[in-house]
């Protein structure tokens, strides 16, 4: 139980991560999505080979067919998140970006019927209160861009959907072997999104690289893929919580880095919302053994 609590908010910590590389680096949008995606596939293509091996008989084409929506959703959420995310603070944007609790309980009934209890409507609440709270200081402060605070909240609304069809999709036989086919996808369609753009990369500088690489490397493969394995063994709205704490992470570091102060009313509501987080897991009912 301790380990899949420690993995789920280490993925948390690494997905955090996202909207720092993504304020630090300079390159087109779509192209920084795409590649991304495409340096996490290539990094990741000796694990899909031994999955694959692994569990030949058990991976079929149907599991390949229901990658494709993920993916789609993937492609979109991470696309439009890039572009909301340099238009307002690193704290604001992961802050909406994780109001995902918002949504994640209609598409989870929706699309898994799977029911919360009491008390994790409880928990939710109280969180959800501490973010409104937060988000209503810089509304009335007038910081951040409306615009951008749109398209993260686009972009939360997508990444709702996307853990929804992740805990659908906990059937796969590793979670490796959806993931990954995922990302591949993902990146196709951003490839093709950034194809106009692509040429701008022919100039970056190594530490644009150096940037890519780690968001390939910390919020890609590390921060999505413990969240996917997170929603396999853990209830979904358990999952959509927690990782309401990136904005707290992000918070951090958008200070150290860019000299981004919260204000009071941050720490108060980053209060409320790990209370409520705390609520929620303690409620949570026993996790499902992961097929994996």
């Amino acid at each position: 139980m301790f380990l899949r609590y420690f993995l789920l908010f280490l993925g948390v910590f690494a997905c955090s991560t996202s909207a720092v590389f993504i304020r630090l680096s300079t390159v087109n949008p779509f192209v920084l999505t795409a590649m991304r995606l495409l340096i996490a596939v290539v990094a990741l293509s000796p694990v899909l080979l031994a999955q694959v091996r692994r569990h030949m008989g058990a991976f079929t084409r149907d599991h390949v067919r229901r990658t494709h929506l993920p993916a789609v959703v993937l492609a979109a959420h991470l696309m439009i998140w890039t572009v909301g995310a340099r238009m307002t603070a690193v704290a604001q944007s992961s802050l909406i970006v994780n109001l995902v609790p918002i949504a994640v309980p209609f598409f989870l009934l929706w699309i898994a019927g799977e029911r919360i209890n009491r008390a994790e409507v409880a928990g939710t609440v109280l969180a959800i209160v501490g973010l409104v709270a937060l988000s209503l200081r810089d509304f009335l402060t007038g910081r951040g861009s409306l615009a951008g605070d749109a398209l993260c909240f686009l972009s939360m609304l997508l990444f709702a959907l996307y853990l929804a069809l992740g805990r659908r999709n906990r059937d796969f036989p590793s979670v490796w072997l959806y993931v990954i086919p995922v990302y591949g996808q993902a990146a196709l369609v951003c490839l093709a999104v950034a194809i106009p753009w692509l040429p701008t990369l022919a100039g970056a500088s190594a530490r644009e690289w150096e940037i890519l690489g780690a968001l390939a490397a910390i919020p890609t493969i590390c921060g999505h893929s413990l969240i996917n394995q997170s929603v396999r063994t853990i209830r979904g709205q358990v999952v959509s919580l927690c990782n309401m704490s990136q904005f707290i992470f992000a918070g951090v570091m958008g200070y150290l880095l860019f000299r981004e102060l919260p204000g009071s009313v941050f720490y108060a509501a980053s209060a409320i919302v790990v209370a409520g987080v705390v609520i929620v897991v303690r409620a949570s009912a026993p996790p499902v053994d992961s097929p994996a």
